[in-house]
Parts: C-alpha cells; structure tokens; sequence
C-alpha cells in the first residue's frame, strides 16, 4: 500500500486534495508544466504564491490522474 501523497506547503504532512498547475515562462516553453499538491489549508497560499510571480496557474480539485 502506498503512503498518501502529500501537501507541498514546507512542513505540511496533510494529505493532498488539490493540485497546482503551474509554469514559469520565463524558462519554460508553453508544454512544460510543473504540479503541486496542496492540502485545503494551503491551497490558497501555494497559488497565491505561484500567481504573485505572474505564473500561468490553474488549481484542480483531487489529484491529479
């Protein structure tokens, strides 16, 4: 059995319910995307995070497939 995925927040062990897609296009081309998993409490704050250096973000609820 496999240990639940886990929240990106630095020392957040919560279980993930969201995932964060995001880029940065100052080096990566449009078909590069980075993920990050974020817990309910968190999820505000990893995007927030992520938009505030003007990265492209899209939040989805569950994890991603």
């Amino acid at each position: 059995m496999s240990a639940p995925l886990e929240c990106a927040r630095a020392g957040c062990r919560a279980a993930a319910t969201h995932h964060i897609v995001w880029r940065n296009p100052r080096i990566h081309s449009a078909d590069r995307r980075k993920i990050w998993l974020a817990c309910d409490e968190h999820v505000g704050f990893l995007s927030a995070y992520l938009r505030n250096r003007d990265f492209p973000v899209e939040v989805h609820e569950g994890l991603p497939e």
